[in-house]
């Protein structure tokens, strides 16, 4: 009976029989490494031509052993908070930053208007400016 549906497929029953289809070498053909007991085949293995991975040059430098990743918070969210000082710990609790990583940087996109005084690790020149303006201050921790 041939299945319909993939879920419904049955899954193939091998050494049963000469009838089956599936007997004596067990669809595995004759000797030969893939016909051998607990044989596996490595990802990328292409019978011993040189793989494509070792085929294709290698580019560029990568420094990112080094790299630095900061929490982002745009201006636009912190003038919605109504803390008049904001620190990245605050920020944690309140939710708005959901890891700290290597620290926290202020960038310049959205609106100001009220004074307030932001502490943290980095700060864009655009969110500097901005927060100069409203009479605020941008503390560099």
């Amino acid at each position: 009976m041939r299945a319909k549906f993939p879920y419904k497929k049955r899954r193939k029953r091998l050494g049963c029989g000469i009838g089956s289809g599936h007997g004596k070498t067990s669809t595995k053909g004759h000797k030969g490494q893939r016909a051998r007991s607990g044989y596996t085949m490595r990802s990328g293995f292409e019978g011993g031509q040189n793989p494509l991975y070792r085929r294709l040059p290698k580019r560029g430098f990568n420094n990112n052993s080094f790299k630095k990743e900061y929490a982002i918070v745009n201006l636009g969210q912190l003038a919605e908070m109504k803390e008049a000082e904001i620190t990245p710990e605050s920020l944690v609790n309140l939710g708005v930053v959901k890891k700290m990583k290597n620290g926290l940087k202020v960038l310049g996109s959205g609106k100001i208007s009220r004074p307030l005084v932001i502490k943290a690790h980095r700060f864009s020149e655009s969110a500097k400016t901005a927060i100069t303006k409203a009479g605020g201050q941008a503390i560099v921790i």
